[in-house]
């Protein structure tokens, strides 16, 4: 007879197989920490209301970007392009200090912003919702912007982007 310990790693596994599955955007969230920016990719992004606009990131418990977040009550979600992927590997990368060496960005809303990524969003902190290895952010649109562009995708451990189907 086997125990939920010993068929919890195969759950993980067969978990982390369907989420793979899953075609996510790839985002960009950031904020500011004694004037200087700081980033983590994230694909766990999603509209939650229109009324008002507010979105939901997940963020890593231990992230020093979560950290920020819940000191300042602010963050931005830099909604990447199909030719972005670099961006999104350079800021998936562990530690906070070094992501932006390099990078081109821009203050918008008090936020760091990456010009070029179709979508921005200003967003302050509505809640903080506890969950599992993770902590879900909350946040009230306070600015949006767009640019034409792809967006880039991940699926299937690959980036990508969106195509639609033909005659549709």
């Amino acid at each position: 007879m086997t125990s939920p310990a010993d068929e919890r790693p195969d759950l993980q596994t067969r978990f982390r197989e369907v989420m793979a599955g899953v075609a996510t955007p790839v985002s960009v969230v950031t904020a500011m920490g004694d004037g200087l920016p700081h980033g983590t990719t994230v694909s766990a992004f999603a509209s939650l209301s229109m009324e008002p606009p507010m979105v939901l990131v997940s963020l890593d418990r231990g992230s020093d970007l979560l950290a920020l977040v819940r000191d300042t009550h602010r963050f931005g979600v830099n909604v990447l392009g199909a030719d972005q992927s670099e961006l999104a590997l350079a800021f998936a990368r562990k530690g906070g200090t070094g992501k932006f060496n390099g990078v081109r960005w821009e203050v918008d809303s008090d936020l760091p912003r990456l010009p070029g990524a179709p979508g921005w969003l200003a967003c302050e902190v509505a809640q903080l919702v506890e969950g599992g290895d993770h902590v879900v952010a909350l946040g009230t649109v306070v600015a949006a912007d767009t640019v034409h562009g792809q967006p880039l995708t991940y699926h299937g451990r690959l980036f990508g982007t969106h195509a639609a189907l033909d005659g549709l």
